[in-house]
């Protein structure tokens, strides 16, 4: 674990020293993206430290070479084809020579350093001052940004000062190529098998300040060009020297200074790929994109993004009151989500971001179960963007579903970037059929908070019925005629291929219920739009009701004697883990045994029934949920940073207030306290979105019930207060919760309705707000 220390500021991360033992993980903390283009935080001269202890990372979300992937032994209906995302050409490189000294941070010494990665602005500042080997000394000042408003577009402005010296530099613009992935190792979650470049080069253009390589990648076919543009400012300044080693282009500046005089050099870079254009348009497209970059200056840019940032903070900031550590963790943690979403429709967002190679640069239901509902209540138009990416994967679906032997219907693939499914583990891959009821389960929550017809129509009925029908594929009925759903794997990944996972079950029913009730409203509102999906998916006029039929019947285990819900129909009769005797360096226990070990224990990963007791929260009661958490949480490991946000919501509403705390910090500064160990490889985004949802289901206790918004409010006593904001029906309401008292305010919109402790509420225009005190 590389952990560091941070000083604490709401509105940034500081770093004061530079630290070799935390570099590796401060390239993730300091990284920048706008959801397409992701920057890894490393310095522009580069990083000379011994192998292992850095990558310099440049990452497009969507953009991906893919490979076959090799069993030793195959069978019918494996994943065939693995995509991950690319390291692709670093464009961001500086590089400083004094006369013969390389600008080095490893070398000479820095007697002066400070880092700031600022989420009101969205750039990332460094000043520090360095003392050469011979003695030459320097200040540098370097800023970067990647531009929320063009997702094509980055900027970076690098500033040298002589300080005790008269003498020339060298001022080195790079453009390298000669790039490659992290390989896989040991552990599941890292690297691709992948090794050496994965773009092959297909042309270069050096010409003025502009500079362009242009590559095909091997298997996926898709053309990329990474170009940049150079402005030197300086009192002297010569036309660069360009010039070309393999898959590296330089353009370099001989600049004499004069003690106490600076150089700056404005760059500006930008990736444009042929999955957004066709290939012979990439190149105008970057020219364009640049000359406009450099006709507007880093400045401008930088107004630009802060006047992004504004408008989103103004719709998403969580203010909490009595701990700046927490308030800091929130803070970055939603400022990571808006940099590593995709909202273009055609991407999604993955499980590291744009931050980091952990998981390949894939998308999993961390999407809709955890990160999805931020966006929803925070920013509704990138929630949107989200289900369209669902909705272009459709055709995908439809066909791993006939792989899956199943006729009608669409299977949505455990792990992808672009449709496939490229998990080549099924038991704790393909077997998670709940992907489709949690995609089902996000459009449902959509639709209950924005009420949008047109993306039902356009969009949503057929995602939904359509992934349906699986569970009319995949189930059957047992001789005491319940619904059942064998050999799937739940949430819980220490848990594989099982009968009756309740929570796939739980999630299968709202899912067919839902397919079946927007048909019936279709039929009966939309005749014609009704019409014309079902001719598109040839849906039997029988579908709906048998729909209605399996979801009633659906067998959803429980346990008499223990009065919970059991896991599935094995899971209590296995052995309980060991845990007294388990070593905390055996810990995650998917690294120190084999699967069938762990599989044929009651032990779990992450929530799984604690999770089914928040989704479908109107369908337990309070002693439920109380018994369900208490069982299980002796039993959960919490190796996936997807766990303890969960187990933090059920605790807050069932009244174990200090546990409710205490997962929810470990949840809040899981990466920038790197409590996993692993952040190095990239930020956990469903962990970080984990955080929001915590506040507002956690603590606020929001539920929507039947589409209808709820609050039961409390304060953690460790926090004075705290406010946060949601959309909600074309509303935008503002929370504030102070001990014992609560106050609703109407910031945007006509009226809303809501029920706080069980009391009916309305907000209007003209009255605004309104306050209610709570136990």
């Amino acid at each position: 674990m590389q952990q560091h220390t941070y000083p604490l500021d709401a509105w940034c991360i500081r770093e004061t020293a530079f630290d070799t033992q935390s570099h590796f993980l401060d390239e993730t903390l300091f990284a920048l993206g706008n959801g397409y283009i992701g920057l890894r935080g490393t310095g522009e001269e580069g990083y000379s430290g011994p192998a292992g202890t850095s990558l310099d990372g440049t990452y497009l979300n969507g953009f991906y070479e893919s490979e076959p992937i090799t069993y030793p032994e195959t069978a019918y209906g494996l994943a065939k084809i693995n995509q991950f995302m690319l390291n692709v050409p670093n464009a961001k490189g500086v590089e400083l020579w004094l006369e013969n000294e390389r600008f080095d941070l490893l070398t000479g010494s820095v007697d002066a350093y400070e880092r700031v990665l600022d989420f009101r602005t969205g750039v990332l500042a460094r000043t520090l001052e360095w003392t050469s080997p011979s003695g030459r000394r320097i200040a540098v000042r370097s800023r970067r940004l990647v531009c929320f408003n063009n997702k094509h577009l980055f900027a970076q402005q690098f500033e040298v000062t002589a300080l005790n010296f008269d003498g020339t530099i060298r001022l080195v613009a790079a453009l390298d190529g000669a790039v490659k992935n992290i390989e896989a190792g040991d552990d599941p979650r890292v690297g691709s098998a992948v090794s050496g470049p994965t773009l092959h080069l297909i042309g270069v253009e050096q010409q003025d300040g502009f500079a362009a390589l242009v590559q095909k990648t091997h298997n996926s076919g898709f053309t990329l060009v990474s170009a940049t543009e150079t402005v030197i400012t300086a009192e002297r300044a010569q036309a660069p020297v360009q010039e070309q080693e393999g898959l590296r282009l330089t353009q370099t500046w001989e600049l004499p200074l004069k003690s106490g005089q600076s150089a700056r050099l404005d760059k500006f870079g930008s990736y444009h790929s042929s999955r957004d254009y066709a290939a012979d348009e990439l190149l105008p497209h970057s020219r364009a994109t640049l000359a406009e970059a450099k006709a507007a200056g880093f400045e401008a840019l930088c107004v630009e993004q802060a006047r992004y940032l504004a408008d989103f903070w103004q719709q998403a900031d969580v203010q909490i009151a009595g701990d700046d550590a927490l308030q800091q963790g929130m803070h970055f943690n939603q400022f990571h989500l808006l940099q590593s979403v995709g909202r273009d429709g055609k991407t999604n967002i993955s499980a590291k971001g744009v931050t980091g190679e952990g998981y390949e640069g894939h998308y999993f239901w961390d999407t809709e179960i955890y990160i999805f509902p931020f966006f929803l209540y925070s920013k509704p138009e990138i929630a949107r963007k989200l289900l369209e990416y669902r909705y272009a994967g459709l055709p995908k679906a439809r066909e791993r579903a006939r792989q899956m032997s199943h006729d009608i219907g669409a299977l949505y693939p455990w792990r992808t970037i672009a449709g496939e499914e490229c998990s080549a583990y099924f038991p704790a891959g393909t077997a998670q059929y709940h992907i489709n009821a949690d995609i089902a389960y996000s459009i449902k929550m959509y639709m209950e908070a924005t009420d949008d017809q047109q993306y039902l129509v356009k969009y949503g009925a057929e995602i939904v019925m359509e992934t349906a029908r699986i569970w009319a594929g995949i189930g059957s009925y047992d001789r005491e005629g319940r619904f059942c759903i064998n050999q799937v794997t739940g949430p819980d990944e220490y848990t594989a291929l099982v009968n009756n996972n309740y929570y796939t079950n739980a999630m299968a029913q709202m899912h067919l219920n839902f397919a079946a009730s927007i048909a019936e409203r279709l039929q009966a509102d939309a005749p014609e739009e009704f019409a014309r999906i079902a001719a598109a998916m040839a849906l039997d006029a029988n579908e709906p009701a048998q729909w209605r039929r399996a979801a009633s019947l659906m067998h959803l285990p429980y346990d008499q004697a223990l009065q919970i819900h059991a896991q599935d129909d094995s899971f209590l009769s296995k052995k309980v883990w060991d845990f007294a005797n388990t070593p905390k360096e055996n810990y995650p226990l998917l690294l120190n045994y084999h699967p069938m070990v762990i599989y044929r224990h009651q032990v779990c990963k992450q929530a799984d029934v604690v999770l089914a007791l928040l989704l479908l929260s109107d369908q337990f009661t309070l002693e439920d949920k109380r018994r369900d958490f208490d069982y299980y949480e002796a039993v959960t490991t919490h190796d996936s940073s997807l766990s303890s946000c969960i187990f933090s919501i059920i605790a807050a509403e069932v009244g174990y207030q200090d546990k409710a705390y205490d997962y929810f910090m470990e949840t809040a500064r899981l990466d920038l306290d790197d409590t996993h160990g692993n952040t190095h490889y990239g930020v956990h985004t469903a962990a970080m979105a984990g955080t929001w949802m915590g506040v507002a289901y956690g603590f606020a206790g929001m539920r929507v019930l039947g589409g209808e918004l709820h609050f039961a409010p409390q304060l953690p006593r460790q926090w004075q207060h705290y406010t946060f904001k949601i959309h909600f029906r074309g509303a935008l309401l503002q929370v504030h919760i102070e001990a014992g008292r609560v106050e609703y305010s109407l910031l945007q919109g006509e009226v809303l309705d809501f029920t706080h402790g069980g009391e009916q509420l309305t907000l209007t225009a003209s009255q605004p707000k309104q306050s209610r005190s709570y136990a």
